[in-house]
């Protein structure tokens, strides 16, 4: 059996984090948007202070918080596994991992040629309305 292709991924490092900030603050989520300069990093609220959008786009988990993208910046982006990662500075924001001296970004990986047919065979390779 194929191993699930996910759509976003994390490092330790940025689990790590989400685990201090979810003790912390208690449920989260992220939101990856695609607006310019910090404005295109993900940015983690407490779950639900951000209110997802009609065309925002479910990518998957990190450590139990939802994981949203803009629509427009999700079909761009739709080839492409993204990973949260965490790296020393301050972004700009409301990001709840600023006063820790950190920032959260995304880099990316081109999905592979069986990785997209696994994904097409979901459907039409939109991710789930729901994570189980």
């Amino acid at each position: 059996m194929a191993e699930e292709v996910e759509r976003v991924v994390a490092t330790e490092a940025a689990r790590a984090l989400v685990r201090e900030l979810r003790a912390e603050h208690g449920p989260l989520m992220f939101h990856q948007s695609g607006g310019c300069c910090d404005g295109s990093a993900p940015m983690c609220y407490p779950a639900g202070e951000l209110r997802v959008g009609a065309s925002d786009v479910l990518l998957g988990e990190i450590e139990g918080c939802p994981v949203y993208i803009g629509g427009q910046q999700y079909e761009r982006w739709r080839h492409t596994q993204l990973i949260l990662d965490v790296v020393p500075g301050r972004g700009a924001g409301f990001s709840l991992e600023a006063p820790h001296g950190v920032r959260f970004l995304t880099r990316s990986r081109v999905f592979g040629e069986q990785e997209l047919c696994r994904l097409d065979q979901r459907g039409t390779g939109e991710p789930p309305d729901e994570i189980p």
